[in-house]
């Protein structure tokens, strides 16, 4: 008897289909338009912004990656064809700190000029090292043409590529930042045309617990800051969410959760690009006698740009009596606002913390939190104010090289 296959679900243009596949190591489900490909599955949803997009045709090859151990042209694969698969990206080649043999090569023989092409050259030779290890460096021209080098550069590249074929001949090493890990991303698919405008609003499930980021942050920020106010003064702010909140720039305090949860939305602006997230915040250390509070809190706008972040507070004594403000912060971001770059983000992100110190000092000083922390910051000031630390340390930069030559 001849069993009748499965009947597949049909999905029609505009829903969302969930999708659940394992990329670098981690599990995720995304909810997807059934026409998203895996590319912009990849760097909206995940915020996996190695896999570069070209052509778009299957051309370039400059969005290759990994899927089910093999390299495959993310352009060209729906996400939902996905559904299962493993896929590892150029981030689950190697980390910033423990660089994949390939990353090393590349560096070593500056295969990478612009570096738009360098995700899917990185790509492809690791696909064709862990299928063909002993690959004759003479056939490396024409094995490695399927990713296109705007800059011509494939003297180097070829030549990385040879290198570590010759140093590893057993089979180049595997991926090597593959992980559990957050992703950090827009968590679920977006429909426009009728379809979105028809569909009934349905209110976000409140999770049990805001995640704990893992991973490489996008940014690391350190404040200190020094306050007139007493020590006490200072820490009845802290311990009081909605002072606290109040002190944050553009943050505004929406509603208070069982389990030291608070649902929030804040703004931030930087000359035209304006994001307004909507999100969650959870205390997870509170220690009165220290003065000391750990919360992390993630958010998301429309536009597809996520954050979350691990922010540690401490207030010490000063020796004058007024109170030293320690602010760390470990900050994950994807979208929009992560092409800004770590030095930018992690800039702004500074500026907002100088602000909240002097917002705090003034609540513990007079009561109220000042005008300018409920209205948010200025987006030319805090762009501006970016600018110019980045500008300083580049002429600092070149100052020293001077120094040096002299």
């Amino acid at each position: 008897m001849t069993s009748t296959p499965p009947v597949r679900e049909k999905i029609v243009a505009g829903d969302l289909a969930e999708v659940s596949l394992t990329v670098n190591g981690t599990e995720v489900t995304l909810r997807v338009p059934a026409r998203t490909h895996l590319a912009d599955a990849l760097r909206e949803q995940l915020g996996l912004t190695g896999t570069h997009l070209g052509c778009e045709h299957g051309v370039c090859g400059m969005c290759t990656v990994l899927v089910d151990g093999d390299a495959a042209r993310a352009c060209l694969l729906f996400a939902v064809q996905c559904d299962g698969a493993e896929v590892v990206t150029v981030e689950g080649l190697g980390a910033a700190d423990d660089q994949h043999p390939l990353q090393q090569a590349f560096s070593a023989h500056h295969g990478l000029q612009c570096g738009f092409c360098t995700p899917g050259m990185l790509m492809s030779s690791y696909d064709l090292l862990a299928h063909e290890p002993d690959v004759d460096a003479a056939d490396l021209p024409e094995r490695m043409s399927g990713v296109l080098c705007r800059c011509t550069g494939y003297r180097g590249i070829l030549a990385a590529v040879a290198d570590v074929a010759a140093e590893h001949p057993d089979g180049v090493p595997a991926p090597m930042n593959c992980a559990a890990r957050t992703l950090v991303g827009r968590g679920s698919g977006s429909t426009t045309g009728p379809a979105a405008e028809e569909a009934p609003e349905t209110p976000a499930e409140v999770p049990a617990e805001v995640r704990v980021p893992t991973g490489s942050p996008s940014a690391t920020v350190e404040v200190t800051s020094t306050l007139g106010s007493p020590l006490e003064d200072v820490w009845r702010v802290l311990e009081d969410v909605p002072r606290l909140v109040a002190c944050l720039p553009g943050a505004e305090l929406l509603e208070t959760l069982p389990g030291d949860r608070y649902r929030g939305r804040a703004g931030v602006s930087l000359g035209p690009v304006k994001l307004s997230f909507a999100g969650l915040a959870q205390i997870l250390e509170r220690d009165a006698g220290d003065h000391r509070i750990r919360l992390v809190g993630q958010g998301a706008d429309t536009g597809g740009s996520a954050t979350q972040a691990d922010i540690r507070l401490r207030a010490e004594e000063a020796p004058d009596g007024g109170t030293v403000l320690r602010a760390d912060a470990d900050l994950f971001l994807s979208g929009r606002i992560a092409q800004f770059g770590r030095a930018l983000a992690g800039d702004v992100s500074r500026r907002l913390f100088e602000q909240f110190a002097v917002a705090v000092d003034e609540t513990a000083r007079t009561g109220t939190a000042p005008t300018v922390a409920a209205a948010g910051p200025s987006p030319v000031r805090l762009a501006g104010l970016a600018a110019a630390d980045a500008f300083r340390r580049t002429l600092m930069r070149a100052r020293a090289r001077l120094t040096r030559r002299s």
